[in-house]
């Protein structure tokens, strides 16, 4: 049976991470608080960060930024996903019809 956590991200009770994602203080409040599901919702989005901000994560610098951005990102005031939020693997394509029940 997975390990259960109250997701700080998506507001519901999830499986959680199967280990630490990386050591340290913010290592450990994701895996206490995040669930498996929340945390994939981060790669997309610090791939739009690395990509808008021309950033390169090698750079002592930069992973500091991601950080920084990953904790506003998990616990910051505006964290949670909208309400009704789809994951867009869930969500109709654009352009296409309707399923029928």
């Amino acid at each position: 049976m997975p390990r259960m956590v109250q997701c700080v991200k998506l507001g519901r009770e999830l499986p959680g991470l199967e280990k630490l994602p990386f050591p340290g203080e913010l290592g450990q409040r994701i895996y206490e608080n995040v669930s498996a599901e929340g945390y994939r919702l981060w790669q997309p989005h610090m791939t739009i960060l690395i990509n808008h901000y021309g950033l390169n994560p090698a750079d002592p610098e930069t992973r500091r930024i991601l950080r920084e951005q990953m904790e506003e990102f998990f616990f910051g005031e505006n964290a949670r996903m909208p309400e009704g939020w789809v994951p867009p693997s869930a969500a109709p394509a654009k352009g296409a019809a309707p399923r029928k029940k």
